[in-house]
């Protein structure tokens, strides 16, 4: 018994600084790209926008002069008026938190809904993976657009927070379906099978010997995925069934832009600030799934 314990606790820790060493090959994988570094500055610019929007402007976007209704850039308003004479660059500025609180917050929680099904059903096949695995093949089959809309439009009071809800409800399965593909592959490793061998608990086996190991492509995919919970954020409330007034977001700006199409700068101003985000995000996770390939590792 002795001689096991001590293979497991050299193994673990030559695990625990082989992740070590990789989280410093990662990093520096990551600033030696320049789109990753870039954009970690613009998506830092936004951030401390939601934040702290009074240090990107001194005007209260609820201060509207109906007299200057949809007119364009002067002085001190470099966006223009909205329809009811509102400071726009305000409006943009301040709608930037939304945007920035359920692509994160909705993605983090994705991640960590995907990550623990994941684990469960990877690592617990039989009874727990099969409830799980048609769980999520019930969620897979009915449209995930549709149901958002259908549930949201029957809240009356919609929130930041039930929006991230709704969509924690539907937006789990595919990250689960990945967890659970890599979970299969660690799970048989030898220093798994030797932790097992000498009765560690399966909660600290998950722990601290699985899921650091099967995470990578679970974090890709969420990076990823964050700009596309932006423009997800943009169209339910353009279509109606996101954040309403008074709340201040990009999609809401959407909506208004849309009868107003001889007004210009009411859409390109959010669509400016939304495309760049998502862009952001994506480029992001690009560089964190190349960099997390062990094929494309230098």
């Amino acid at each position: 018994m002795s001689d096991v314990t001590a293979v497991v606790s050299a193994e673990a820790q030559e695990l625990g600084d082989g992740r070590t060493l990789s989280n410093r090959e990662l990093l520096r994988a990551l600033l030696r790209k320049p789109q990753f570094v870039l954009c970690s500055l613009i998506l830092l610019g936004f951030f401390a926008m939601a934040a702290f929007p009074k240090l990107f402007t001194s005007a209260d976007p609820r201060f509207c002069e109906l007299g200057k209704s949809r007119q364009g850039r002067s002085d001190g308003h470099p966006f223009g008026f909205d329809i009811q004479g509102c400071d726009y660059f305000a409006n943009v500025v301040y709608g930037a938190r939304p945007s920035v609180l359920v692509s994160i917050c909705a993605s983090f929680g994705v991640f960590v809904l995907a990550g623990t099904f994941g684990l469960l059903a990877g690592y617990f096949p039989g009874a727990i993976d099969a409830v799980i695995s048609r769980t999520a093949d019930v969620l897979f089959s009915i449209p995930g657009l549709v149901v958002l809309i259908v549930i949201l439009n029957s809240v009356p009071n919609r929130s930041i927070w039930i929006i991230v809800g709704v969509i924690l409800l539907i937006g789990w399965p595919g990250g689960m379906r990945l967890m659970r593909a890599t979970v299969f592959s660690v799970r048989n490793r030898e220093y798994v099978l030797a932790a097992k061998s000498i009765g560690v608990p399966p909660v600290r086996i998950l722990r601290k010997h699985v899921f650091p190991n099967a995470m990578a492509p679970l974090l890709a995919m969420t990076t990823l995925g964050i700009g596309g919970m932006v423009g997800l954020e943009a169209a339910l409330t353009f279509l109606g069934v996101g954040l309403q007034p008074p709340s201040i977001s990009w999609g809401s700006q959407f909506g208004v832009a849309a009868s107003y199409r001889d007004t210009p700068h009411l859409f390109v101003w959010p669509a400016l600030f939304i495309s760049t985000m998502t862009i952001s995000f994506m480029i992001i996770g690009d560089s964190i799934r190349d960099a997390l390939d062990p094929k494309l590792m230098r």
